[in-house]
């Protein structure tokens, strides 16, 4: 059988068939290419020309930054570095020096971390209220730079510890100095903003707590920092079962610190407790409960009150896989509780410092996820306002203007979101109203397909981080700004200085 001939295609038909493929090719990949160019990120750049300007329907005072043309009488400006502490003797002064190296678990385990003064949890700074707190960080071996942060801490901006915003990294050989006022009661703790998914996770973090000048009431103080060293959950750096002594009818105040990315469940088993607290701020009317659990949100703290039994048996206050042990008595560790504390409904109603209907700048922040470039690298990557970083919002405030941020989650996965110099009380969820004691918070867990209103007066000026505590979530862009009109910043992210803020 012969084959038929095949038949030649004229030359003009081919070049209009390759034309057509080239065409096609282009239509689609031309796009791609640009959003890839435009996800770019210079080697060195300001915060200050990031994203975009969101005034929450405020005035929009005449700003620096943004590619804004230049005003014919600009406001006044003030730099980061300006916004300390006022000058004076501190009454807590002490040097932190940061090592790279093993650190050991007290179970016969090491693990390749950090170290500050030789350990990890860092040393535990305690002040009292209205102390000067003086902390000279020095890095001795930590590659790649490092800071401190205070977190929930309302520090002056230039003490706020962000490698690029307040500060450049402190690199090997060098050293910072920090100073602050220990303005607010609570429990607090510290941790480096730089590369910081990286480094609080293998160590550079300590506890802070600051105690009213009368004292808490509680006869005895325990700390619960809780962290995950490469698997294993430790209790203030020991893995199991940590024993505090609390004799029998002590009230013990436990400070329950969760420094890892995740929400921590924390229940307790052989006795009643009540929540006295949450991110340093009381929680008034606070009543007893049992058979409960109170969930800690990524970076967040609650003080817990028990009473110890009066015959003598001990007390376990539970994290999963630790747990502190008061008292030397028997007691007999209990699952976690079906139960979770609703800290919405919590404690004695009372009024606000001010009218959330009388706010000068309303915000969303809007969390999603979907796909494109950052920096360069295609992904499903998260989103704020529907931008992908760094086209994020940048949310200017004026010094004393009350501000309601509306924060929605549609993203697929929880964010422990974290506002830095500033508390905020939270007004509703998924818009029914809060009825029990005002719940302050730095650190507020938002599930995802909830959202939350919060409120607070921008009464510390800077320019201050707003991001998922969940920290390789900021790593991959879970970040925003707040910016007070006025203030600009002579640090850069990247550069000389290697600055990663995240």
């Amino acid at each position: 059988m012969i084959a038929p001939a095949a038949v030649a295609v004229p030359p003009a038909r081919r070049r209009r068939r390759l034309a057509v493929a080239v065409a096609a090719t282009l239509v689609v990949l031309a796009p791609l290419g640009w959003f890839w160019q435009q996800s770019l990120l210079p080697r060195s750049y300001s915060v200050m020309d990031m994203g975009y300007l969101d005034h929450g329907g405020g005035p929009a005072a005449a700003m620096t930054g943004h590619g804004m043309a230049p005003m014919p009488m600009p406001m006044p400006t003030r730099s980061v570095t300006d916004l300390t502490a006022a000058p004076g003797v501190p009454d807590v002064d002490l040097t932190l020096t940061a090592r790279a190296g093993p650190i050991d678990l007290g179970n016969g385990r090491t693990v390749d971390g950090y170290t500050l003064n030789g350990t990890s949890p860092g040393p535990v700074i305690r002040a009292q209220q209205g102390d000067l707190v003086h902390v000279r960080l020095r890095n001795e071996s930590v590659p790649g730079g490092i800071t401190l942060h205070w977190h929930g801490v309302d520090v002056p901006n230039a003490d706020d510890g962000v490698a690029g915003v307040t500060q450049d990294a402190v690199p090997v050989g060098g050293e910072f100095d920090y100073r602050f006022v220990a303005a607010q009661a609570g429990t607090f703790w510290y941790h480096s903003h730089q590369l910081a998914h990286e480094q609080v996770q293998r160590g550079l973090l300590g506890a802070l707590v600051i105690t009213p000048r009368g004292g808490t009431g509680a006869g005895a103080d325990a700390l619960l920092l809780s962290h995950v060293y490469a698997g294993t959950a430790t209790i203030n750096g020991r893995p199991g079962a940590v024993a505090f002594p609390a004799a029998p009818g002590t009230r013990v105040r436990v400070r329950v610190i969760d420094t890892d990315n995740g929400a921590t469940p924390v229940w307790v088993s052989g006795a009643a407790f009540r929540v006295v607290a949450v991110d340093g701020a009381e929680i008034g009317g606070a009543t007893p409960v049992q058979d409960t659990a109170v969930l800690v949100t990524a970076g967040g703290r609650a003080d817990l009150e028990i009473d110890m039994p009066a015959d003598g048996a001990g007390v376990r206050v539970e994290i999963g896989g630790a747990a502190l042990v008061l008292g030397s008595g028997p007691v007999r560790a209990l699952p976690r509780p079906p139960r979770t504390l609703d800290m919405l409904t919590y404690g004695a109603p009372a009024a606000l410092p001010f009218d959330p209907a009388t706010a000068q700048r309303r915000f969303d922040y809007v969390i999603g996820r979907g796909p494109g470039f950052l920096d360069g690298l295609p992904g499903l990557w998260w989103t704020v306002n529907g931008h992908l970083f760094p086209d994020v919002p940048m949310f200017v405030v004026a010094a004393g203007d009350l501000v309601v941020m509306h924060i929605a989650n549609d993203s697929g996965e929880a964010h422990p979101m974290h506002l830095h110099g500033h508390h905020a009380v939270v007004l509703a969820r998924d818009g029914v109203r809060a009825t029990g004691a005002p719940w302050w918070v730095d650190s507020l867990d938002v599930e995802n397909g909830r959202s939350y209103d919060v409120a607070f007066v921008a009464d510390n000026p800077g320019i201050w981080m707003d991001h998922c505590h969940n920290l390789p979530h900021a790593a991959d862009g879970l970040v925003a700004l707040l910016m007070y009109e006025g203030i600009t910043t002579p640090f850069r992210v990247g550069g000389g200085s290697a600055n990663a803020p995240e």
